[in-house]
């Protein structure tokens, strides 16, 4: 009976198919895809170029950029920007300083707002509204430079990795999106569920929310590594100590030492001003190429984190 069943259905569906595959697609249907298709190819040459551009530039003649002729492929191939920048010591202490900076700094930003965000998002929080807007108001007003720098001064962080790290920890932009997110991925129907169950509060964050939490671990540790990655202000402020500075402090100061014209020399007044040219055109390639030494591990990473963004993770968990 089975077979005769599905062998009766088959030419049914085999017809459907058929039928799907012929759908002729309306005229404005087909102009709607050609517009489409044109912008998101014009909105990939706005993104890409300016990219492109630089890491080009980064190896061509400068001479040769600053005509103009340098536009689709490098010209008069060089690697003189990027030896000088990489024959600097202090790069590969900016770098490790900055690594150790943003690892440090995500984890701790994790470790305050995903369970700030997650107490916010439960409806038997006592005065939970109250928190919400007083977190919210510090999005608008913030108590100012001065101060800031007295309470990292008083508190021992000066010349500290603390000093990078701490100020800004807990962003009150991440806790509200936390909140957003956890309250839609663990409802209060599933929590209630499992503290039917014997589950903790404890025991439902660690065991269910973070588990379910993936996409927005990644997003906010994306968005807040960006910050540290290209913290330059903080470090010029708190810290004095170059052992200690950011790979953005460390690439600042040898773009700035690249430009100045008197740190050219000679002898002879023609031997000063062949050095200063020198100089010049060095400093021109050396600032195409930091940009791609600071933004190049970004780029690495981001799409091992893009696919966290858009992935579903609440599926089937409340049953009615």
């Amino acid at each position: 009976m089975s077979t005769e069943l599905t062998t009766s259905s088959s030419p049914g569906m085999n017809d459907a198919n058929q039928a799907a595959r012929h759908i002729v697609r309306s005229r404005s249907d087909r102009r709607f895809d050609l517009v489409n298709a044109i912008f998101l190819v014009l909105v990939c040459i706005v993104i890409g170029y300016p990219l492109w551009f630089v890491a080009i530039a980064s190896i061509s003649d400068p001479d040769a950029v600053q005509s103009g002729q340098v536009w689709l492929w490098p010209v008069g191939l060089t690697f003189d920007g990027y030896q000088r920048v990489f024959a600097e010591p202090t790069i590969w202490t900016g770098y490790r300083n900055t690594i150790i900076y943003t690892v440090v700094g995500v984890l701790v930003h994790l470790a305050i707002v995903l369970p700030c965000a997650y107490a916010l998002s439960r409806k038997e929080l006592v005065g939970r509204t109250a928190v919400t807007w007083y977190i919210l108001f510090t999005m608008l007003f913030n108590g100012g430079l001065i101060p800031t720098y007295l309470v990292v001064k008083n508190l021992g962080l000066l010349d500290t990795l603390w000093a990078v790290v701490l100020p800004g920890a807990a962003g009150a932009w991440s806790i509200l999106v936390g909140r957003a997110f956890f309250t839609q991925t663990v409802p209060d129907e599933l929590a209630e569920s499992a503290k039917v169950d014997g589950a903790s509060d404890f025991q439902i964050f660690f065991r269910m929310a973070i588990p379910l939490s993936a996409p927005i671990i990644a997003t906010l540790a994306l968005f807040h590594g960006v910050g540290l990655w290209n913290e330059y202000f903080k470090a010029l402020i708190y810290l004095s100590d170059r052992s200690k500075y950011t790979l953005q402090l460390i690439l600042r100061e040898l773009l700035i030492v690249s430009q100045d014209p008197s740190q050219g020399g000679g002898g002879s007044d023609a031997g000063s001003a062949d050095s200063i040219a020198q100089q010049l055109r060095l400093a021109a390639l050396i600032k195409y190429a930091v940009m791609i030494v600071a933004s190049l591990p970004l780029l690495v990473i981001y799409p091992f984190l893009q696919r966290f963004f858009t992935k579903g993770v609440l599926i089937g968990s409340v049953k009615g």
